[in-house]
Formats: C-alpha cells, structure tokens, sequence
C-alpha cells in the first residue's frame, strides 16, 4: 500500500463559529483507493499557507511511501531541513497527516484506531463544554457588552442549562486580555470579575459538575498565585496554563503554591516539550490536542509518560471534528484519561461536516466502532464552505495590557 495522493481544504466555519473561524482539512489517498482524513490545530500561520505546508510535507514524506510507517514518517519530518526539535507549525502538519495515516491504517484492518493502540478502556468518554453564548456569534468581537463571558448572572445560567443537558463539567475563561507581552501581573478586575464568576456557577450547579478554570497564559507566576487564592474556595478541577507556556519551572513554582490542580498542553507539541512539564511537576493534568501534538501515536507516547508520574490526560480541542474524532480514538485507549474537550454535543456545524455525528449522550461521547477514526468528512461540505481569508486560527492582543 502506498499514498498517492493529498489534498486539503481550508472550511470557513459559519456562525456561531463554535471551534474558530475555519478548519484545515487534508485528505490522504491510496493506490488502493482507502482515504483518509487529518486536521491541523496551526495558529502560526494563515490558513492557506498552512495548507500548501500540509501538502509539502506530504509530498516530501508520505506520496509514494506506506502509511503504516508511522515512525519513520514522524522522524523524517521532525528532523525536516535540519531541525530535530519541536516545531509548533511542522507538527500541526505532522499531526494531521499522521491521524490521516491511522484512518487509513484502521479501515485497511477493518478496526477502529483504538483497537490498534492497545483496545479500548473507556466505552465511553466523560466530557466538557465551554460556556457559549445561547445565540449568535461565540466570538467575543461580535458578543454586546453584557454576555455570558462576563457577567456572573448569565454565565451561572448557562452552566446550570448544560448541566441540566447532561454535562458535569463546565468551562470559562474571565481573566482578562491575553497579549504578546504576557506575562503580566492581573488587574485587581480581573481578579474580583473571575472570583464572583466561579462563585456564581459554583452556586449555581452545586456539586454536580466540576469547573474548569482557563487561562490563556497570561499571567507571572506570581500573578497567577494571587488569582488562585481568589477562586480556590470554589475547588476548581483545574487552573489551566496560568503561565505562558515557554518556561514550564515558573509553572512549577505556580502548581507548588496552590490547591488547585494545574492543567497545561494546547501549546505544546511532541514528547520532548512535555517531558519538560512532567520533569518539572508543572502541572498533574496534560491536554494535548492532537492536532498539534505530534500525532496520535506521539500522543500515546505522551500520555505514557505521564502515566508512569499518575498525571492525568485531558485532550484539548477547539478546532474541527476530525480532531475530535482522533482525540476520542486515542482517550478511549488511555488508564490515565480524565475528560474530553467537547464543542457542545458536536452538533451545529461539527455534524454537518461529518456524514454521520459524533455520538454523545447524557454528557460522554460514545466512541464510534467503525474502522478507522470512525467519521467521514463530507467533502461537498467543505467545497461549499471556502474560506478565503487570512485571519490566524486565535490571535493575541497585540499591544501590552500596561502601557
């Protein structure tokens, strides 16, 4: 078997715009003609640009070659041009191209991927959402004044309506702007807002769901103690990536000085940046998103490290539902999984990219049994759904918090 063929599509993601502005899909095909599909997680770059690099690398290490050669399609391309260290842009295309191969691998075997990782532990997944707006855009550009990202009262309300949908885990992230200058100490706003918005929602679904604390790295390591101190009556599950993500020892100084777990990974891609969270006990919660990460077998990889150090897996998503798909075939297999990213039920525009929807149910996804990743993309969605323009996948303040 041999890959003799790649393409790739650039899908603008219509309102609400629940997982970013646009996806970047690529479709691998065989000479046996066995498809399969990959995603990328790649902020780096625009989304055409990113496209043509899929292709590149593809047609540099995977046209012509089988795709059950995992590894050393993984070598050859990390090593690309020289380099032999993790490249945050060369493993968004790695990964997608690499979860891709899995489909393939797994409808050749007739199985579904976790089958080939190890078998199935969970039979179902527990997950979360984030606190969406009920209607219209979920981008905070195009949200009034008053909305569910800011204000305690709507926010209260919209977990305890997704609790009351089956979900026992809720997400928010109220501390402030995240900019290129980070990190920066939290305005005493900030802190008081984020308090009074977790108490809200902790009064609000009591104990039946966990609350999950983001952050976009934003914070010193001093900085983020002080906002800890203020939402730790509320016993968060987790206060995630309270640092930026270059200098995992500060983020060790911030797991060592609260009680609230530290959880940390969508920016990080490969066993080697990991490995230096896990040597440093920078945080006891990992979220990889496999369309970054290194793949799905790299994230395998990842997860067994932080197995042995009884460190927990939370794959991140906010992108497609092929990453999805792949972050569910990999978390099925995991001891050491803990809960899933979910965009909602997987409904809106998610299902209709998919032939047939993601199962989720009272709040767990329900890994699909069907070879492969268990979705098809339907590509005359994606033809219908171009987008043309260069926005990046999620962009930071551009200007410093304090002038």
């Amino acid at each position: 078997m041999k890959i003799t063929d790649v393409k790739t599509w650039v899908v603008g993601n219509p309102p609400p715009g629940i997982g970013g502005k646009y996806f970047i899909f690529v479709r691998l095909t065989t000479d046996s003609n066995v498809v399969g599909y990959g995603e990328a997680y790649n902020a780096t770059f625009g989304p055409h640009v990113t496209a043509r690099m899929i292709e590149d690398c593809a047609e540099r290490y995977l046209v012509g070659r089988d795709p059950h050669d995992i590894e050393t399609f993984f070598r050859r391309a990390y090593s690309s041009g020289f380099t032999q260290r993790p490249d945050v842009s060369m493993q968004g295309c790695v990964s997608a191209l690499e979860m891709a191969c899995w489909d393939i691998i797994g409808k050749e075997a007739g199985k579904p991927v976790y089958k080939l990782l190890g078998g199935q532990v969970h039979e179902t997944l527990r997950s979360y959402t984030y606190l969406y707006p009920h209607a219209g855009s979920v981008h905070t550009e195009d949200v009034g004044p008053r909305n569910v990202y800011n204000d305690p009262d709507m926010a209260a309300e919209c977990a305890a309506l997704y609790v009351g949908q089956g979900f026992d885990a809720v997400k928010l992230d109220p501390a402030g702007p995240y900019t290129a200058f980070d990190g920066h100490q939290p305005r005493l706003y900030d802190i008081d807002l984020s308090a009074r918005m977790v108490k809200a929602i902790r009064e609000a679904v009591g104990t039946k769901a966990d609350i999950l604390f983001g952050t976009h790295g934003q914070f010193t390591g001093s900085g983020a103690l002080r906002m800890a101190r203020a939402i730790e009556p509320y016993d968060p599950l987790w206060f995630e990536e309270p640092v930026p993500p270059d200098m995992p020892e500060v983020m060790a100084e911030v797991a060592r000085g609260t009680k609230i777990p530290i959880a940390t990974g969508e920016r990080l891609t490969t066993k080697w940046e990991f490995a230096r969270v896990i040597e440093n006990r920078a945080a006891t919660i990992l979220q990889p998103d496999l369309g970054r990460s290194g793949g799905i077998l790299e994230t395998k990889k990842i997860a067994a490290m932080a197995e042995a150090y009884h460190i927990q897996v939370a794959p991140h998503c906010y992108c497609g539902p092929i990453v999805g798909a792949a972050n569910i075939q990999l978390a099925a297999t995991l001891p050491n999984f803990l809960i899933l990213e979910s965009l909602k039920q997987w409904d809106g525009f998610h299902e209709t990219l998919l032939k047939k929807k993601i199962d989720w149910q009272d709040g767990h996804v329900i890994p699909s049994k069907e070879p492969g990743l268990g979705v098809e993309l339907n590509e005359a969605v994606c033809e219908a759904h171009p987008y043309s323009g260069k926005a990046l996948h999620l962009e930071m303040t551009q200007t410093p918090l304090f002038p």
